[in-house]
């Protein structure tokens, strides 16, 4: 957001022509509840990936990220091997980074473990919800590689899990609120 101007990102995207790929994601994707495991290990991958980066990087690779790391089936990311490891290195379209490639694929072990344990990733983090944000700091690092405090904090924020992606006067705000995202599931823990 390089406008000193405008003060959250729902105000920032209203400045956007409707094709830009801040505007898409803000109207169609951030905040709304994510709903399987794939999808949320998708998040989170790109999410840790935008690390270091502005986000608009990692929207404009969305695409690629989604074709290098076959849709982000979880179960298929969790068998990469150094052959796809070094496939993923040398592929342009998406983030090089060793460190974070090799976090997806351990990420994606621990998701199909947590699976195991919980019926899916889904109801892990349901059944943590809810948490402050230090909790889930603190719970994230414990079970996964590569997130910090801002790659946990937009990660929930972005999955519907933490409240703040939309501010109320939103009109995607009404939108997600409809659609009852764990943020605004009375503060009831999930069992």
């Amino acid at each position: 957001m390089d406008n000193p101007v405008v003060k959250s990102y729902c105000g920032y995207v209203e400045t956007l022509d409707k094709n830009n790929v801040h505007r898409l994601y803000h109207d169609n994707e951030y905040g709304f509840p994510l709903h399987n495991d794939n999808e949320l290990f998708a998040r989170l991958v790109l999410e840790i990936n935008q690390a270091g980066l502005n986000w608009d990087t990692i929207l404009k690779k969305k695409e690629n990220f989604f074709k290098a790391y076959d849709n982000f089936d979880v179960s298929k990311v969790a068998k990469y091997k150094e052959k796809k490891i070094e496939s993923l290195l040398n592929d342009a379209g998406i983030i090089r980074n060793r460190l974070k490639i090799n976090a997806a694929i351990e990420n994606a072990k621990k998701i199909i473990e947590l699976q195991k344990e919980f019926g899916s990733f889904k109801k892990w983090l349901e059944h943590h919800h809810p948490l402050t944000k230090d909790e889930w700091v603190k719970l994230f690092k414990k079970h996964f590689r590569f997130t910090g405090g801002e790659i946990v904090n937009e990660f929930l924020l972005s999955a519907g899990y933490l409240p703040g992606a939309h501010i109320e006067s939103c009109p995607v705000y009404k939108k997600i609120v409809k659609l009852k995202p764990m943020w605004n599931n009375n503060n009831k823990k999930i069992t």
